[in-house]
């Protein structure tokens, strides 16, 4: 069915533009109804069946996201408090623990005394952005991002990703401590090595509950297989997630070790790839043309700070 066809689909657009545009005025359930034209009940029942999750959890969203940047950039919770609209400090912290599980005060810590090495190299992918945990000593420890782009500007790019997931850390830029760790990466998730069994390569990530779900899901996508979003959130028990489960897939920051290249059109089509098709097509190809072929140990760390 077409999204126009719904026979709610201008009150719906016309809610959902309200609240992208007003969500610093916390609008209630009620007034949202009101501006669809509807029954609270009946609205409440139907931007769910459509949008995929509930009015309220909508609203969150976005209050999430200004709250994530405002607490990020140092502010304090007050002051994130009163720019989001949100009534008191402690709504405030119900929100950011109820989407990502960290108080305000965790959320402005993340990464504070870790230090973090970060640097563009070449694999057989191209140009690789890569950043590891060191470790006292200075030795890599643990992969927290790996991807693909132009090199003129993937250095910027990744260090601004990096600088907003673990704020509070020590950022080096070392080609050298990152790049054993992510030419391992690349060489034995595209099964290169496949008839030995890889060592475990450990993911030092944060993200929220949902998003971890949806990652260790497609840590469970065999090798050479292929699933669509409807399939994943079937899999996850949210049947109409299928969004919000392509979101969480497409800002998955380790590619290739959480293999979102398995992720495919229901029609069987390859559909697109934030780091281009060809790069999905080769690491497909490499998967569907090895026989035997196993997946590297992987191992999901959950950041603690």
């Amino acid at each position: 069915m077409k999204l126009a066809s719904h026979p709610h689909f201008h009150a719906l657009s016309t809610v959902i533009d309200y609240v992208v545009e007003n969500y610093t005025r916390q609008p209630s359930l009620e007034c949202m109804a009101q501006i669809a034209g509807m029954e609270t009940t009946a609205f409440h029942k139907a931007f769910t069946a459509w949008v995929g999750v509930s009015p309220k959890r909508f609203l969150q969203v976005f209050t999430r996201q200004h709250a994530l940047a405002l607490l990020k950039a140092g502010e304090s919770s007050f002051e994130t408090m009163m720019h989001t609209g949100l009534s008191s400090p402690s709504r405030l912290h119900d929100l950011m623990i109820a989407t990502d599980g960290l108080s305000p005060a965790q959320i402005r810590n993340l990464g504070a005394g870790s230090t973090l090495a970060w640097g563009v190299v070449h694999t057989h992918l191209g140009a690789t952005f890569a950043a590891c945990v060191l470790d006292e000593h200075h030795s890599p420890t643990a992969l927290s991002r790996l991807e693909f782009g132009d090199e003129s500007t993937l250095a910027q790019q990744g260090f601004e990703k990096l600088q907003k997931d673990w704020p509070a850390a020590t950022l080096l830029r070392s080609e050298q401590a990152v790049l054993c760790t992510a030419l391992r990466a690349v060489r034995d998730s595209s099964l290169i090595q496949f008839k030995r069994e890889p060592p475990a390569i450990s993911l030092h990530i944060r993200g929220t509950g949902f998003q971890i779900h949806v990652w260790q899901a497609l840590l469970r996508i065999p090798a050479g297989s292929g699933v669509s979003y409807g399939a994943i959130a079937t899999a996850l028990g949210k049947p109409k997630a299928s969004r919000a489960v392509g979101t969480a897939v497409g800002d998955n920051p380790v590619s290739v070790l959480i293999p979102c290249h398995r992720v495919i059109q229901q029609s069987g089509a390859l559909g697109g790839y934030a780091w281009g098709l060809s790069r999905k097509a080769v690491l497909l190809g490499r998967e569907w043309g090895e026989n035997g072929a196993t997946l590297p140990r992987v191992t999901l760390v959950k950041s603690r700070f």
